[in-house]
């Protein structure tokens, strides 16, 4: 039963195919870790081939004082002519949105990336979610839990446009 869903579209000044190609497509630890550089100390283990069923964790060291986040999660499903990925299994602790996760008995995220006008994309986020208590979370604990994700793609961005050559 799911006690609520959580969507954002987050626009990126990055094509949808290069987009898709560097993060989501192999799903391997060495792209991982290439789109994701500079996002502070991380970390990137995959447990299977990359395929439905491999599961992921990424760990994230924001720097002195910070608290470590981990982020677990398995592969359900990705259809690359759609560009869709999915992933449940979805486990975030440390940091601030554990604040909100902690509040979940499971999470299962979506990213869907579709082209937006000369070169841009859109990546549009769903998190559907089922709590400890079977509410919904409050609007403030929904945005930190999205904003995380947000955080990844935006990341991603960063460095494709940084770094175009090694993503092409």
């Amino acid at each position: 039963m799911v006690a609520g869903s959580i969507t954002e579209e987050v626009a990126l000044a990055v094509p949808a195919e290069l987009l898709w190609k560097a993060v989501f497509a192999t799903g391997d630890e060495s792209s991982m870790r290439n789109v994701l550089t500079g996002l502070s100390d991380m970390a990137v283990k995959v447990d299977g081939d990359g395929r439905p069923g491999s599961r992921y964790t990424l760990k994230f060291n924001p720097g002195v004082g910070a608290a470590t986040v981990h982020l677990k999660s398995r592969l359900v499903a990705r259809d690359d002519a759609a560009r869709v990925i999915t992933y449940d299994e979805v486990a975030v602790n440390g940091g601030e949105v554990p604040v909100a996760a902690a509040q979940l008995k499971s999470q299962v995220v979506q990213y869907k990336v579709d082209p937006a006008g000369a070169g841009g994309c859109v990546t549009k986020l769903l998190v559907d979610y089922e709590s400890l208590d079977g509410t919904p979370l409050s609007p403030a604990d929904e945005t930190k839990l999205i904003k995380g994700y947000v955080g990844l793609v935006k990341k991603a961005e960063e460095n494709i446009i940084a770094r175009p050559g090694e993503f092409a």
